[in-house]
């Protein structure tokens, strides 16, 4: 067979020679030679993932305007909140009007708190408002479902009357509900607003005295995503649709196995009229009313033409559980094995729920909730980074099995624990090759020079074995800022996954959506506030490659020739994080003996003051400032191959330890030993590639006290590192990539079968433009012009709430012909259409 290739040539140019090198610029023309032949590859690989974090999901894709609606907050979501958080009392006159909270005859046991409230002077101002969430938005001329549930205690309460004001109290639209009874009756009427505004207020007022029970007080805009009931936010959800994803994973994440058992997500709690729903404490602090429930979830896969891929627990809860009022650690629990057959039919329940004939048990819930057909459910993941021990591989085997034997047709997805690398890496893995398990799920969050540096990862996978969801996966830069940086190492990334497509099926960036004012991660994909969207750089990354994506992969290969070789020099570093510190006796030696040999005791000319305040004294070289870090440098001559260094340091005070760089080849690529560090409690290695830092190798409980000297060295040969601390060693690891930072320019090419197109993506992180020559000529015939678009900036750009815009994509008509050159942008990603005949 012949196999025909698409090839890209890189010739390197070296800018310059130096001791420590000033940047890895590169002159760079490329040749892309495009070949008709593939392999195919995944027509799924990219979509999103859904966690209810940083107010995604109430206050956010959840469009309920009443926050605390169903007085369910508690301490155990956030230590400042009560049952009655959110809510005010409003009353004409002090004394007129008190407001409890009561749990003695409930609307039902998922829901058992309400208010109530004694109204012992009659008054036209007397009842509770709700300011929503940052306040509520209302749009002129649209209309609003107003719910609640009342229920009379005692006396008569009259009407309740139910209004929206702006914050001058002036009623933006009212109703009035009548008919109150002795027993919990659900009320609903509906309210036109007559203004826009985006700061107003619900009101509910009681119009007589008496005592009168409140709950599940809703105010629901009509007009949501598809004019679903109990639908997403139109515009929110618009823009998540806009990325075209194939797949949606939900509703997590470290949502899904909960902080301890008792807030595991449970998808039989989240289905069912809204007051039946048993809303709980969030894991990242905050309350879920699971408004947002799996019927939600799956009518928004099918509203977007994406696969549902829910995520159950393992039967185990999150390894970092704990008790967020005291404090006080529980780690990895597992459901009682008792109890496992129980759950594992809840597991079962799912499936049948989703794709089971509207006649069966479950699937008469999934009809009477409006959707007769099946759902066509194909996946379902079985927990979350979990920590791969005894009592998780027990669990998971037995909802495996189960599932495999009754629905072998779903596809089961396991999880290989949070990171890259490490013990649950590679314990996750060994344990999906002993069941053979179809997929598992990998997550990993790192620097952007990490992505560019591991274009290859999946090269080398086996593909006889467990395919892969890159599940969630992140460049954080400097600050987890979203900066094109970051979007084009994930772009450049997707070229490698897509040159991979045939073992990495699923890719999803995460996490999705943060609240602005309210994120607990970042960066996020899309930020958003009460009225406005705000895609980010990133999030045009992965539209340009959703929209683009192909089901055949056409084989790219990238050559780079250095046409002059740079001498490399080294560097040492002494540094502290909030903490002050003094340095002695710092010495280097490598083959030709000592290269550094600095006691301090004159002048220290050689170092220089990267950051912090840095002086010589008393024979030392002392760090006085509470910067972030403070850092001092010194070059010096070396081959790099081997060297050892050593020195000595006192901490004086402050909240850490030290920071002992070496390797580095300029201020922003180097290594460091981290000693007391993540709040003085741990020494680990990290390192920085253009001014982005990450750890790698084993984290080693340690702290550093203050007025002692700690001797300390570092021993570096080939690859190998070897950290002492006091003589004793703490860290022995071999690290293969070095300071690597990978190519300027990444290429993928695929072809999308259904259309007959051919789509080049180029991604360049080059600081000056690329001349590329692009040879189609064994395509056959094609359409003289190509549809081109270009996400191109300062690598620094941000797009955020002040300057939503900074970098979108420009799109513009490519002349092509058999051999045609184009110009990459500085900084750019470039997908280039082309239609043939």
């Amino acid at each position: 067979m012949n196999k025909k290739l698409i090839s890209i040539v890189l010739i390197v140019f070296a800018l310059s020679q130096c001791l420590i090198l000033p940047a890895y610029a590169q002159k760079i023309t490329a040749t892309i030679q495009v070949d008709s032949a593939g392999k195919p590859i995944s027509g799924d690989l990219f979509g999103i993932f859904f966690e209810d974090l940083n107010y995604a999901a109430d206050g956010g894709l959840y469009p309920e305007r009443v926050q605390n609606r169903s007085f369910e907050y508690s301490r155990g979501d956030n230590r400042n909140w009560n049952s009655l958080s959110f809510w005010q009392l409003l009353q004409n006159e002090k004394g007129a009007v008190s407001v409890s909270v009561e749990t003695t005859a409930p609307l039902n046991a998922n829901n058992p708190h309400y208010a109530v409230l004694t109204v012992k002077t009659k008054g036209d101002r007397n009842g509770l408002i709700n300011e929503g969430f940052d306040g509520i938005v209302l749009a002129k001329g649209d209309k609003y479902n107003v719910s609640l549930f009342a229920r009379v205690f005692s006396g008569n309460p009259g009407a309740i009357i139910v209004r929206v004001e702006n914050p001058q109290g002036q009623s933006l639209g009212e109703v009035q509900l009548e008919g109150l009874k002795s027993q919990w009756t659900k009320h609903t009427a509906v309210i036109e607003s007559k203004a826009n505004e985006t700061n107003a207020r619900l009101v509910v007022l009681v119009s007589g005295t008496g005592k009168l029970a409140l709950d599940m007080v809703s105010l629901f805009p009509q007009k949501t995503f598809r004019n679903r009931p109990n639908g997403l936010r139109a515009d929110l959800a618009q823009v998540v649709a806009d990325l075209k994803p194939k797949f949606v994973r939900f509703p997590g994440g470290c949502l899904a196995h909960g902080d301890g058992l008792e807030n595991m997500y449970r998808w039989k709690e989240t289905i069912g009229p809204m007051e039946q729903r048993k809303a709980q404490r969030n894991i990242w602090r905050y309350h879920q009313t699971l408004g947002l429930g799996y019927f939600e979830y799956f009518q928004f896969c099918q509203d977007i033409g994406a696969e549902p891929l829910p995520v159950v627990p393992a039967g185990v809860c999150c390894q970092n559980s704990g008790n967020y009022l005291n404090l006080v650690p529980r780690g990895q629990q597992g459901i009682e094995m008792d109890q496992m057959d129980e759950y594992v039919q809840e597991v079962l329940d799912l499936i049948e729920w989703a794709n089971g004939p509207a006649d069966s048990k479950w699937g008469a819930k999934r009809a009477q909730a409006g959707h007769p057909e099946p759902f066509n459910l194909k996946y379902i993941g079985v927990g979350n980074e979990d920590a791969i021990t005894p009592v998780f591989r027990e669990r998971f085997k037995m909802i495996y099995d189960a599932v495999k034997e009754k629905h072998p047709e779903i596809t089961v997805i396991g999880t290989t624990g949070p990171g890259h690398s490490g013990r649950d890496f590679d314990q996750g893995w060994k344990f999906a090759n002993e069941l053979n398990l179809e997929m598992v799920d990998e997550h990993y969050y790192v620097s952007p020079g990490w992505f560019w540096a591991n274009l290859d990862r999946y090269d080398s996978y086996d593909r006889d074995k467990s395919k892969v969801y890159l599940g969630e996966y992140a460049a954080h830069d400097s600050e987890r800022r979203t900066t094109l940086r970051s979007a084009l190492a994930e772009a450049a990334y997707m070229t490698g996954l897509e040159r991979n497509g045939d073992i990495v099926r699923f890719a999803s960036y995460a996490p999705l959506l943060g609240k602005l004012g309210h994120t607990q991660w970042n960066p996020d994909l899309i930020y958003f506030n009460n009225t406005k969207v705000f895609p980010t750089i990133n999030y045009y990354v992965q539209q340009m490659f959703s929209l683009n994506a192909g089901d055949v992969y056409l084989p790219t290969e990238v050559k780079i020739e250095k046409l002059q070789a740079k001498k490399i020099g080294n560097g040492v570093l002494l540094g502290t994080w909030n903490t002050q510190a003094k340095f002695d006796n710092v010495k280097v030696t490598n083959g030709a003996g000592a290269v550094v040999d600095e006691s301090f005791d004159d002048p220290a000319e050689d170092w220089e003051t990267l950051s912090g305040q840095w002086q010589q004294s008393d024979g030392a070289y002392s760090q006085s400032s509470g910067q972030m870090p403070a850092l001092s440098m010194r070059a010096f001559a070396d081959d790099r191959s081997a060297y050892t260094v050593t020195l000595k340091a006192m901490k004086i005070s402050g909240a850490e330890g030290f920071l002992i760089g070496f390797g580095a080849l300029d201020r922003e690529n180097f290594y460091w030993l981290n000693i007391g560090g993540w709040g003085n409690t741990t020494h680990r290695l990290e390192k920085s590639i253009d001014d982005v830092r990450s750890y790698f190798g084993p984290s080693v409980p340690g702290n550093v006290e203050s007025n002692r000297w700690y001797d300390i060295k570092i021993q570096v040969t080939g690859k190998q590192i070897q950290c002492y601390l006091d003589g004793d060693l703490i860290i022995d690891i071999t690290d293969d990539r070095g300071l690597a930072k990978g190519p300027d320019l990444s290429a993928s090419t695929v072809r999308d079968t259904a259309t007959g197109d051919i789509i080049v993506k180029i991604v360049s992180k080059s600081d000056e433009s690329v001349k590329t020559a692009i040879d189609l000529s064994s395509l056959g015939t094609f359409e003289s012009e190509a549809a081109c678009a270009v996400l191109s900036g300062d690598p620094m750009a941000v797009n955020d709430a002040e300057n939503p815009k900074t970098v979108v994509p420009q799109t513009s008509r490519v002349k092509v012909a058999p051999v045609f050159d184009y110009e990459a942008p500085p900084h750019s990603l470039t997908v280039i259409r082309i239609k043939t005949n």
